[in-house]
């Protein structure tokens, strides 16, 4: 028994939460149950857990002091990100100056997209594809070039490093996105793996944007390696990405950093970043930040880790001997499964959207898989207490995975 509270079932209605309060009503959300079924929320990537204890209290203790006015960065907003990254991921060199604010992940990404390309440009990016990328390149005048991940005979995705370099020289690519640990495969990357991309992307000199909002959520006996520990080109030609919000739940409050170690690269970003005078931190964002980089954070995050890993495994050996024709790669990190149902939809003449219809039916909401070019995939939330993750199999099995 742990000491935070990751099996109790939380009710979120009726708590802005679009988990479970829009199912039916944005463009992505699933539909929502039919009559005698409750949801149990698989699609979005926030968690049904309580967040740890200190950013409440870090909220709660400043909002007792009455004025909210204009403010700068506290010390403790850096030291405490060096510390976590530090003693998370084992980076060294970080400094103050290298980390700055960001709106969210995605509003970097484009900072970033902005000063390394023209728009119309050719971007590099593995598929399956996070739905985030492809929108946000596609609203800002960028050309996705996709260079499928593919399964090896352990079933692992791995690059596919020819097709990453024919890509490169075909397209006249300069600008490259990786995902780390990646969404939505839950592949948690390899020091070398990582080397070989950096190497291709140094003989083309093609700069490079890392996604690592995920960073913090890896399953036992696998590790996150920065992008730009791996070489001397990494560290200076990589933007790097990170947040608190995915590991904290903490999404609702906003709040992302950069890591940038290039003087040059640093201060375009930030330029680009300030045009629209919108990239500014919410000084409750910043305590958010504070309170979760705790001690008590560091506990909490290797609870969660190990939670989701049991979700983890529980789900895909029920895959594995229940539901026939479904298969699914073992995530080695993130709380998302990526399940492709193509041999049961062709064995049993079925379509996607009736697989899915009949999970979200039930209550079951989970996300279609195409929007992350799966073709005949669902992308399942598992970061629930364990009894509701049990709960949404035994309905996939009972009315979805039929024999």
């Amino acid at each position: 028994m742990g000491k935070y509270d990751f099996t109790s079932i939380m009710d979120r209605r009726g708590r802005d939460a679009i988990a479970v309060d829009c199912l039916g009503q944005m463009g992505m959300a699933p539909a929502g149950p039919k009559e005698g079924f409750d949801v149990i929320p698989m699609w979005v990537a926030d968690m049904n857990f309580p967040t740890v204890p200190t950013v409440q209290e870090a909220l709660i203790e400043r909002t007792k002091h009455p004025a909210f006015g204009y403010f700068m960065p506290r010390e403790e907003y850096f030291s405490e990100i060096i510390r976590w990254q530090e003693t998370r991921n084992r980076v060294t060199g970080l400094t103050p100056e290298c980390i700055g604010y960001e709106n969210g992940v995605l509003g970097g990404v484009i900072s970033a997209l902005n000063i390394f390309c023209s728009r119309g440009d050719n971007v590099l990016v593995h598929s399956p594809t996070y739905i985030g990328f492809t929108n946000s390149l596609a609203n800002n005048g960028y050309h996705i070039v996709h260079s499928p991940l593919y399964l090896d005979e352990q079933g692992i995705w791995r690059m596919d490093f020819s097709d990453m370099e024919k890509k490169i020289t075909e397209n006249r690519i300069h600008a490259a996105i990786m995902c780390s640990p990646h969404n939505p495969t839950g592949r948690v990357w390899e020091k070398e793996e990582l080397e070989a991309a950096m190497a291709l992307f140094e003989k083309y000199d093609v700069k490079v944007i890392s996604d690592e909002i995920w960073s913090d959520i890896i399953t036992p006996g696998f590790r996150h390696i920065p992008t730009q520990m791996v070489s001397e080109y990494a560290r200076q030609n990589t933007v790097a990405l990170y947040a608190p919000s995915k590991t904290f739940n903490l999404a609702g409050l906003i709040g992302s950093y950069h890591i940038i170690y290039n003087r040059v690269l640093r201060e375009r970003v930030r330029k680009e970043a300030s045009l629209g005078h919108y990239n500014n931190m919410n000084v409750l964002s910043m305590y958010a930040l504070i309170g979760a980089y705790q001690p008590e954070g560091y506990a909490w995050c290797d609870e969660m880790n190990a939670v989701i890993a049991e979700n983890i495994r529980f789900a895909c050996d029920y895959i594995e001997e229940h539901f026939e024709g479904v298969s699914v790669s073992r995530p080695q990190g993130t709380y998302m499964l990526f399940i492709d149902c193509s041999d049961y939809c062709e064995k049993h003449g079925k379509t996607i959207d009736e697989i899915q219809k009949a999970g979200t039916d039930v209550g079951v909401a989970w996300q279609d898989g195409r929007m992350f070019h799966g073709p005949c995939h669902i992308r399942i939330n598992l970061a629930s207490p364990l009894s509701r993750i049990r709960e949404a199999f035994e309905r996939m099995e009972k009315y979805v995975f039929v024999k």
